[in-house]
């Protein structure tokens, strides 16, 4: 039997524990996810490159006059956010041609299935992600047995490798393998003719290392440090001017862009913050290397 002193010492303590639980900030992932589905107003980025993704998920519409290219898809009912998203600008989702993605992880493709049903259109990846895409993301190297990254499978017509092209309609995107994320990870460039001005245009897959990756090799990925290496040092030698990306907090869409905002094609020109954002990655991985060698 406790004493009633001790009950009314008790009592309180539990309370104050309540309140801790409560107030305790959420998990990083379940602050992402919120904000991975978190609606966005559609807008114009530069050209003929629009932003029709969530909140945080990347997801850009090319309009070309032969039909248009639609990157990387989103989570939850993501294909019709994008509908929504593509109409209020004044398109037409069935004029989609082509689908493509930056990489295979479920929060960029798992609408893709859904959004192929709606438009027709042919999609279009990096050799090594296609595994992970006709898998519905079973074949990943790091998630592929994670119940909840994994997606609706979704067939891929075609393929390209790193230096291949996709064109539409006069507009031409250049593949780079950026690998380490996934084995295909993507990034795109493209230029864009603007206001007598040519602007370099990187849609970029940045080198971000999820947990419980191993730099000294995963099964099914022994070779994933030089391929990280690999990425960091071509990602620091490309020349660009506007800077894009897979997710809006990687290239800090909320800090250069408020909804309302009027159409400004130097918004998105930031050589500095890309080359910055890199070598920092690049940091994080050495750093990852050096701690899995000393065994800290």
């Amino acid at each position: 039997m406790v004493p009633v002193m001790m009950k009314r010492q008790i009592v309180p303590a539990l309370l104050l524990l309540a309140l801790v639980v409560v107030l305790r900030p959420a998990p990083l992932r379940a602050q992402q996810d919120i904000d991975w589905t978190r609606p966005f107003p559609p807008f114009r980025i530069i050209g003929n490159i629009y932003w029709v993704g969530s909140y945080d998920l990347s997801t850009y519409l090319i309009t070309t006059p032969q039909g248009n290219i639609l990157i990387n898809t989103g989570v939850g009912d993501t294909a019709q956010q994008i509908k929504k998203s593509v109409e209020q600008l004044g398109f037409k989702l069935t004029d989609t041609r082509i689908l493509t993605a930056t990489h295979g992880h479920y929060d960029h493709v798992a609408g893709m299935a859904e959004l192929k049903r709606l438009t027709g259109a042919r999609l279009v990846v990096s050799e090594p992600d296609r595994p992970l895409l006709e898998t519905g993301g079973k074949a990943d190297f790091r998630f592929g047995s994670t119940p909840g990254a994994q997606f609706e499978p979704v067939k891929v017509d075609s393929t390209f490798k790193d230096g291949g092209s996709i064109t539409l309609g006069g507009t031409t995107l250049v593949a780079h393998l950026h690998a380490g994320h996934t084995k295909g990870a993507t990034s795109f460039t493209t230029d864009v003719q603007e206001g007598g001005k040519t602007y370099r245009v990187i849609i970029a897959n940045m080198g971000s290392i999820n947990p419980g990756v191993k730099m000294s090799g995963m099964p099914g990925y022994p070779n994933i440090a030089q391929d990280y290496a690999n990425t960091f040092l071509a990602q620091k030698d490309m020349k660009i001017d506007v800077w894009l990306a897979s997710h809006a907090s990687q290239f800090r869409l909320h800090d250069k862009y408020k909804p309302g905002d009027q159409y400004d094609p130097q918004r998105f020109v930031d050589p500095q913050g890309y080359l910055a954002a890199v070598q920092k990655l690049e940091k994080a991985y050495l750093d990852q290397v050096e701690k899995e060698r000393s065994g800290k």
